[in-house]
């Protein structure tokens, strides 16, 4: 069995990945990405509905 190159190239590196995941928060909740890397760094996991927690728990608090 033999691959396709289209395959292997249309697969985003899980960087890129991560840079959209952290536009489209920053994005939905109105903060900058630098805070959602933050959160990200604080939390120690980048899945997305661990991060959306913690926004939420941001908010609350102000």
């Amino acid at each position: 069995m033999t691959q396709t190159q289209a395959k292997a190239e249309s697969a985003a590196p899980p960087a890129a990945k991560a840079e959209d995941d952290i536009a489209y928060l920053a994005k939905r909740y109105r903060v900058t990405p630098a805070i959602v890397r933050e959160i990200i760094r604080r939390v120690g996991s980048s899945e997305r509905g661990a991060v959306e927690r913690e926004i939420q728990r941001g908010k609350a608090r102000r």
